[in-house]
């Protein structure tokens, strides 16, 4: 009897072994920090999605100073997320960057501003002080100033641009008439520092007829060459697309999950919960397949800025439907 249970323990172990080693790794660089606005990712890591899809999935916090271009073309990630904008201004300087999924249908950024800085309308820019995101994040704004005609040098008849760190002070501080926000995230920062909203003007990009997909998934072009990878970023987009589908149907619980992989312990409940809240917005509507026209807009916005376009000609091959083709049907 003995030897029969030593013989089933041991075989048991071996089968968990096994299974143990099938797992295939798959590294994911987020674009920022852990909070609500990656929760598809998280949710699928806690509930087992990928583990279901035999992936054994590492996600990796971003912050201030990672941009995750870099961080793929130095081998540090098998898919990185990223901003369109961002990522075919690289693709144009010569990283193979491809988009094989969108989550977010819809852009979350803004500019706002102070009324008592005399804004109300675009028209107002022109001699003010702007807060811009950099680190590729600048691109949607300088594809934005290009259409209204605004240089960003300072010089007369234009804006200054102040570098903006990652938070809100500039425009409770009276250093910039306007910062860029995301509606999910700083917007609220400023309401919660003591400003209301009839104290702001809010302009979104994409009412301003600026298209800026945010968080697409990207992965090297060379990498899709080999089936073994493209295998693994079937399964990958699949289970990532369960769990964002779970975080809108479930965002407070969403919220509690991507809390309880914040190592740094800066989110609230209170800021997470209301993340997710307003990203559920952004995603609604997106299965993960990109969507042509969202793509063409996105193009065709940046090339759209005069003498001083973000990108100069229409790229080729920065998307595949393959991806996404195989994981949805």
């Amino acid at each position: 009897m003995n030897k029969l249970l030593t013989a089933a323990v041991a075989a048991s172990m071996a089968l968990g072994a096994s299974w143990a080693q099938a797992q295939e790794a798959v590294t994911l660089q987020l674009k920022w920090v852990t909070q609500a606005q990656f929760a598809g990712y998280y949710v699928a890591l806690e509930n087992g999605f990928y583990k279901d899809e035999g992936l054994d999935v590492t996600i990796k916090p971003g912050g201030p100073d990672v941009a995750p271009a870099q961080v793929i073309a130095g081998g540090g990630a098998d898919v990185v997320l990223d901003w369109m904008p961002s990522a075919l201004a690289s693709r144009e300087k010569g990283l193979d960057l491809v988009n094989i999924a969108q989550p977010f249908k819809s852009s979350g950024m803004m500019l706002t501003c102070r009324k008592d800085a005399g804004i109300s309308t675009p028209a107002d820019f022109a001699g003010k002080t702007l807060g811009v995101w950099f680190f590729g994040n600048e691109y949607p704004f300088l594809s934005w100033m290009s259409k209204l005609g605004l240089k960003t040098d300072g010089s007369d008849g234009g804006v200054t641009v102040l570098k903006q760190g990652f938070n809100v002070d500039p425009i409770l501080q009276g250093q910039a008439a306007c910062v860029s926000t995301m509606t999910y995230n700083e917007y609220w920062q400023i309401i919660d520092a003591g400003l209301t909203p009839d104290d702001l003007v809010v302009f979104k990009y994409e009412d301003q007829g600026v298209a800026t997909l945010e968080d697409g998934m990207y992965v090297l072009g060379e990498n899709l060459k080999d089936p073994a990878f493209e295998d693994r970023m079937v399964r990958f987009v699949r289970a990532s697309m369960k769990g964002w589908k779970w975080a809108e149907e479930n965002p407070d619980a969403a919220a509690m999950i991507v809390l309880d992989y914040d190592e740094t312990g800066a989110q609230t409940e209170k800021h997470q919960k209301r993340m997710m809240g307003e990203i559920a917005k952004l995603t609604a509507g997106s299965n993960g397949a990109l969507d042509p026209a969202d793509y063409q807009r996105t193009v065709d916005s940046l090339m759209s800025g005069g003498s001083d376009p973000v990108i100069t000609k229409q790229p080729e091959g920065a998307w595949t439907s393959v991806i996404t083709d195989k994981a949805l049907n």
